[in-house]
């Protein structure tokens, strides 16, 4: 993996970033603010990210925080990775802690298809190319211009049911009513550098580059970072109810590598125009490329927040919003008709250039990091060190 400043850096140098920092001597976890190539703890200001985002203003907030200089960024990026780590020294880890990790699904036409041949294939990776020309042929995949909920869109709902082809995927798809569910608990997700789960038992899954929304307590859209939302194609095709086994699993929710929050540079109007970069290379020599267009998504993102916090719904620490993803993988990695399915070891990293990049090594759910430090334990540490 390749984790220096220049590889995971934004291009912006002017980016106002912000992250989290395991600290030894510590023994447990700071905020941090990025000032360039070096890192500042400010957590004497803020003890936790959802403290900095729950501000009146974070940016501002951010920018004038006093804290104590940690040293080059580039010691704590090249710390990250487990196989090369010095527990001695401090590593980064996911930028959000106490927020919910929520994640909306079925918000691209193209996965939103390749939800519907999970659902067919029942699971079975050798079923899909046969059942994706059956659904294409029955809906199109130029759904693009379809507003979910609209006339146009139930008349189409009205349409496939009456051909037997209706499915819960194309419900959330193109119907009123988004599909929000949670990816990982509060303090679970894992930070660039980290290893990502993919449970053992799976044979056919996939990365899912996407953008993720930081979300305050009153709604509020205060800043983005990336995410892979990795999944189980089988499981979940095997019943959409199975939703939970294929998505929260042990190392299975990457952010990072920072938040940026919005000021006048960086805004949700540049989140809409994202463009995101997927690139898994394999130990055994194999490379898979995708992209992941925001302009593309069904959905505008301040509407997926308004449906995951409203009236209905309230996150008193906030939450962090996965947007969904464009790309889904139908290219063979092995056997012609298989497509494609992750192998321990392979590298996968998401990029975008406002945003930097997330890298991640793939393996096992249980060879991953347990997790062990939840919110009880963040409390009891920040006491300990006066920060509460």
């Amino acid at each position: 993996m390749d984790l220096s400043p220049a590889a995971i850096l934004p291009a912006d140098p002017h980016a106002l970033l912000f992250g989290r920092v395991w600290r030894p001597e510590a023994e447990g976890p700071s905020l941090v603010r990025i000032d360039g190539e070096r890192v500042t703890d400010i957590s004497a200001a803020f003890p936790t990210a959802r403290d900095l985002c729950e501000a009146a203003d974070p940016a501002t907030a951010l920018r004038q925080a006093q804290g104590e200089d940690l040293g080059p960024l580039a010691a704590i990026l090249a710390n990250s990775d487990p196989a090369r780590r010095d527990a001695g020294r401090a590593w980064l880890l996911s930028p959000i802690d106490l927020q919910a990790v929520k994640a909306a699904g079925v918000t691209f036409v193209t996965s939103m298809l390749e939800r519907v041949i999970e659902e067919r294939a029942r699971g079975n990776p050798e079923a899909a190319a046969e059942i994706r020309a059956q659904v294409r042929g029955l809906v199109g995949d130029d759904l693009r211009a379809l507003r979910p909920g609209s006339p146009e869109a139930m008349a189409l709902k009205q349409t496939l049911i009456e051909a037997g082809a209706w499915s819960q995927y194309l419900e959330v798809g193109i119907g009123p009513d988004a599909e929000i569910f949670t990816k990982a608990q509060p303090m679970a997700s894992v930070g660039t550098g980290h290893e990502i789960g993919v449970h053992p038992a799976s044979t056919w899954n996939n990365p899912e580059p996407e953008v993720v929304i930081v979300i305050a307590s009153d709604g509020r859209i205060v800043g983005a970072t990336l995410g892979n939302d990795v999944n189980l194609r089988d499981v979940e095709g095997r019943s959409a109810l199975l939703l939970g086994k294929a998505k929260d699993n042990n190392g299975a929710a990457a952010i990072g590598p920072f938040v940026r929050l919005f000021d006048g540079a960086f805004d949700l109007a540049s989140v809409e125009t994202l463009s995101l970069t997927l690139t898994v290379t394999g130990e055994d020599g194999f490379v898979m490329q995708g992209r992941s267009e925001m302009r593309e998504i069904s959905r505008a993102p301040a509407d997926l927040a308004a449906q995951a916090r409203n009236a209905h719904h309230r996150y008193p620490d906030g939450l962090v919003l996965f947007l969904g993803t464009l790309f889904a993988p139908t290219q063979d990695r092995d056997e012609p008709g298989h497509g494609f399915t992750h192998k321990t070891g392979d590298v996968v990293r998401i990029a975008a250039g406002p945003l930097g990049a997330l890298v991640n090594r793939v393996t096992a759910t249980d060879r991953c990091a347990p997790w062990d430090f939840g919110a009880g334990a963040l409390m009891r540490n920040l006491a300990g060190r006066g920060l509460l």
